[in-house]
């Protein structure tokens, strides 16, 4: 079987579709569809079911991906290291939400890195569980850090820690509500007060709302910014309440700089997973910073 064709079969597996792996590989989509359609002439067996946007893979062609890419994965980390001394300083390539993977997950992996460590490159990009995932399964990312658990055989998903929410606002918007009414767990007396997000959804704040009062907030955003360390800023200048990791917020509340409105017996929680292409854990720079998350995410609280 011909190697140019699984690579190219491959490449439109983790891409969902001829247009975007024909991109990935430099090819034309025409070229694309010609090695897909020999393969399966070559099988006797369809390996994509065409759709209006994209393909999706039959049971054959996710059996074949499963048992392919791993192999070829490992083919190109040594078509790219080379044989000699000087080709050792891999590249991991890493990716995140831009919060988690800033405060935690890159000061844990920059010890590997440099000549005094364990012989790696790292360049890391951020993005949401959706594109972070996607990257991953085209070959763009090594390692992604997600809130998703990735579905199907192509990836492989560990859980790296769980991440605590917190209510947080200012100690001047916190002494306009009742603590008795809090401990009743009162949502419409929070609900009085602004709210500062991340978008106009309020994922955050419905997430809290639906595990801490069972219910939708009623409340809609005052201040809407795309990072949570921006959202801890704005949340600190009385900007209003806000939900967010404890980690992000365990300094400023510790300095009196936010406090917590409510204290639940079992707080909402999120858990991160560690997700790669199947089989990549084979190459020593994905496995030794994939080793060095988990065990860093064990001090993690």
């Amino acid at each position: 079987m011909d190697l140019a064709l699984l690579r190219t079969f491959v490449a439109v597996h983790r891409a969902g579709s001829f247009t975007r792996a024909a991109a990935l590989l430099g090819l034309s989509q025409p070229a694309v569809t010609s090695q897909i359609r020999t393969l399966e002439q070559q099988l006797g067996r369809p390996l994509f079911l065409r759709q209006a946007r994209g393909v999706t893979p039959t049971t054959i062609g996710d059996e074949l991906a499963h048992k392919a890419a791993p192999h070829l994965d490992a083919l190109v980390e040594i078509a790219e290291t080379g044989l000699d001394e000087d080709s050792s300083l891999r590249t991991l390539h890493l990716a995140g939400p831009p919060e988690f993977t800033a405060e935690r997950a890159l000061p844990a992996l920059t010890e590997l890195t440099g000549e005094h460590g364990q012989g790696f490159a790292l360049r890391a990009s951020f993005g949401n569980a959706e594109e972070t995932l996607e990257g991953l399964a085209a070959g763009h990312h090594d390692l992604a850090i997600t809130t998703a658990r990735p579905r199907g055989a192509l990836l492989t998903a560990t859980a790296l820690c769980d991440e605590e929410h917190v209510l947080i606002a200012d100690p001047g918007w916190a002494s306009h509500v009742s603590a008795a009414k809090l401990r009743r767990k009162d949502a419409h007396v929070l609900e009085s007060l602004p709210v500062v997000e991340v978008h106009e959804s309020l994922p955050f704040v419905a997430r809290y709302w639906a595990s801490v009062f069972d219910s939708r907030p009623a409340a809609s955003g005052t201040v809407i910014v795309p990072d949570l360390r921006a959202v801890l800023a704005c949340a600190v200048t009385g900007a209003g309440l806000a939900v967010l990791p404890r980690y992000l917020c365990a300094s400023a509340l510790e300095r009196g700089a936010v406090v917590a409105l409510l204290e639940p017996a079992v707080p909402p929680l999120r858990t991160y997973f560690l997700a790669v292409r199947t089989g990549t854990l084979a190459m020593p720079h994905i496995a030794r910073a994939h080793e060095q998350l988990l065990r860093a995410a064990s001090d993690w609280s």
